[in-house]
């Protein structure tokens, strides 16, 4: 096992007691303190999964056995780990979480002491002592818990939004899918004064409210929770609250949507005329930023990459389709919650959002996703860019999988960086055609799947 890659999209990720048993966990965090000066002091925070304390165990034997110290923030959204990281000065800050994935997963996510997450750099650092297993042996570090971390995220946040800004009239529906932001998005959204009604909102790592990935099939319930309760928005969390997308009384808002229209603002509000994003976003945002002078800039996928970008770009905003935006103003980490409280400070009615899009010409954009192991997957994706002609593209772009241009539409084949399966995305101006891209892309990946079984 010590020679396989730890690090994928973000942070280290896989089935509990398959890919991540309590001694790769514990071997994994002899790593990553041996990588810190001695005596660090470190925070470490989990979303709501059964394996949560299993996994933070595991972690905390391997930390403290090699001189470091750690306070336990207990259960967590990502963001408020990510930002207590640096507001309370910890050397570096360990969420244990496998954000979106499903209940079985688990994974450990790592911030420096600056609230950005780990770098390539660094994690080629704990990969390469975590592979020559020479552990720093030191004295026992010590343990302690915190509190009050839902106020000490409140109080950063309020110096950051005036609440003079808001319409107090909008009545929001606050569903964190039973994960990290359980009981503490709720929180915070009424203490920021608004009329809040709340599902999915008890921490349960089975996630039986919904899948804890939000997207239009797993947000039904939410939508009719919205639409009987009369109220203007929906709010939906991730498992580890990193990402959030939007529903309101017509349904799920979309993935683009939303960025685009925080991306705008965000632009309004700063000046700044950048946009990070990844390669997986569709060219709504493009269109949307002409009439500000904005340019939109794309890297790899995830919310380490984008934050990256977006500091060496100065952007205004970075932002990942999925629902991860990542305010420079804040720190270069996603905090979904203060980008919700971003919007509704700039809404005086939900249905704007979707009145701005009446006036940018429709596209259509589809996801999918094929099973591949994820021993299969260089190969596989070698394979796919070398059959990219026979999709007759105008531009091949493998700066992070394989990205077609056609003159009015694009498609994406990449392997996922957390879980065993390989994307097919598209976006074209046509329903039809961004179906059939994807029908031939899956088709393809299919097939490449089974002949390397």
């Amino acid at each position: 096992m010590h020679t396989r890659r730890l690090f994928g999209t973000s942070g280290i990720r896989g089935i509990v007691n398959q890919d991540l048993s309590p001694d790769f966990c514990r071997r994994v965090a002899l790593a990553i303190g041996t990588t810190l000066p001695p005596a660090s002091t470190v925070c470490i925070a989990t979303d709501t999964r059964i394996s949560r304390d299993m996994i933070k165990e595991a972690v905390t034997a391997g930390l403290l056995s090699c001189d470091i110290n750690i306070v336990d923030l207990g259960i967590l959204p990502t963001p408020a780990l990510a930002l207590l990281t640096r507001e309370s000065g910890f050397a570096a800050g360990i969420m244990v979480t496998a954000s979106h994935n499903p209940p079985e997963f688990n994974g450990i996510k790592l911030f420096t002491e600056n609230s950005l997450g780990y770098s390539q750099a660094q994690e080629a650092e704990i990969e390469k002592v975590y592979s020559n297993q020479k552990f720093r042996q030191g004295k026992r570090g010590t343990l302690e818990q915190a509190q009050d971390m839902k106020q000490r995220y409140l109080s950063f946040i309020e110096g950051k939004l005036s609440l003079s800004g808001f319409n107090h009239q909008l009545k929001v529906v606050v569903d964190p899918g039973n994960g990290a932001a359980s009981k503490f998005a709720s929180y915070i959204f009424v203490q920021m004064g608004f009329d809040v009604t709340t599902v999915n909102d008890e921490p349960d790592g089975l996630f039986p409210g919904r899948s804890p990935e939000p997207k239009a099939d797993t947000l039904q319930g939410t939508v009719s929770f919205l639409r009987h309760h009369n109220a203007d928005l929906a709010i939906c969390f991730d498992g580890d609250a990193d990402r959030v997308v939007f529903c309101d009384k017509e349904g799920f808002l979309g993935f683009n949507e939303p960025i685009t229209f925080i991306s705008r603002l965000a632009v309004k509000r700063t000046g700044k005329k950048m946009i990070a994003t990844t390669v997986e976003t569709g060219t709504l945002l493009d269109l949307a930023m002409k009439d500000l002078g904005a340019k939109v800039v794309r890297g790899r996928v995830g919310d380490v990459p984008v934050a990256h970008l977006a500091q060496e770009l100065n952007a205004a905003l970075g932002v990942e389709q999925v629902g991860v935006y990542i305010f420079p103003e804040l720190g270069y980490y996603p905090d979904s919650i203060f980008a919700s409280l971003f919007l509704l400070s700039q809404l005086s009615d939900a249905r704007e959002i979707r009145q701005f899009f009446q006036g940018i010409p429709r596209l259509f954009f589809e996801k999918a996703k094929i099973f591949c192991p994820n021993e299969l997957k260089e190969l596989v994706m070698t394979q796919v860019k070398e059959r990219a002609h026979l999709f007759a593209p105008d531009e091949i772009n493998t700066l992070d999988g394989l990205r077609l241009k056609f003159p009015d539409s694009w498609m994406l084949i990449r392997a996922s960086g957390t879980e065993p399966v390989i994307r097919v995305v598209s976006e074209s101006t046509s329903q039809a055609q961004t179906d059939g891209l994807v029908s031939k892309g899956k088709e393809i990946v299919q097939s490449l799947v089974e002949a390397n079984r």
